[in-house]
């Protein structure tokens, strides 16, 4: 099986590891773009626009070659968590998370570099549960600062991983990039 080269917009080393963990070879490259949550958005409208946004950037600044943009989030009572401003934000999160079943959910666009008019954007959304937390393993995780560039103030991936207690779906979702899905995208494009 050969799989197509990627360009990767974005920074996150949890995309970079996901994809070196299948083999998939690829180049990353940042992207900074508006990430401001539009009027009435949804997530998964945020998402998808997100990475989209992401995959243009990045597919403007090659010749030739397939972009892969994502963005994550999570979502619980139809609030959009994204990553947490402060301690004070982490806090509020972990908080609204404690013994709480919330979505995780990834938008993920490919864009051909030389026609960014040739494009696929899907989205993927995965159940987690959060176990109880007491105030002292809110601050202990806090304290570890793990929260701190994670959508919805934590990563499944590290210390995180002491709080879940079910995950409804695709893992890697909540990691930060559903590999199925890239993959079948991919394939059908």
């Amino acid at each position: 099986m050969i799989m197509e080269k990627l360009l990767l917009a974005s920074g996150s080393p949890r995309r970079a590891e996901i994809l070196r963990a299948v083999g998939w070879p690829f180049e990353a490259r940042a992207m900074n773009i508006d990430e401001t949550l539009g009027a009435g958005e949804s997530a998964s409208a945020m998402v998808e626009r997100l990475a989209l946004g992401k995959a243009v950037a990045a597919a403007k600044q090659y010749s030739q070659g397939l972009v892969l943009g994502a963005d994550t989030t999570v979502v619980i009572d139809s609030e959009i968590l994204e990553k947490p401003r402060d301690e004070v934000d982490a806090r509020r999160m972990l908080r609204l998370l404690s013994g709480r079943w919330h979505d995780v959910v990834t938008g993920v666009a490919l864009v051909r570099a030389g026609n960014v008019e040739r494009r696929v954007v899907a989205h993927e959304r995965t159940r987690v549960r959060f176990a109880h937390l007491s105030d002292d393993e809110i601050e202990w995780y806090i304290k570890s600062h793990e929260p701190m560039d994670k959508a919805g103030a934590y990563a499944v991936q590290g210390r995180g991983a002491l709080f879940i207690e079910e995950i409804r779906g695709d893992y890697w979702n909540v990691v930060g990039l559903p590999i199925r899905l890239v993959y079948r995208l991919v394939s059908e494009s």
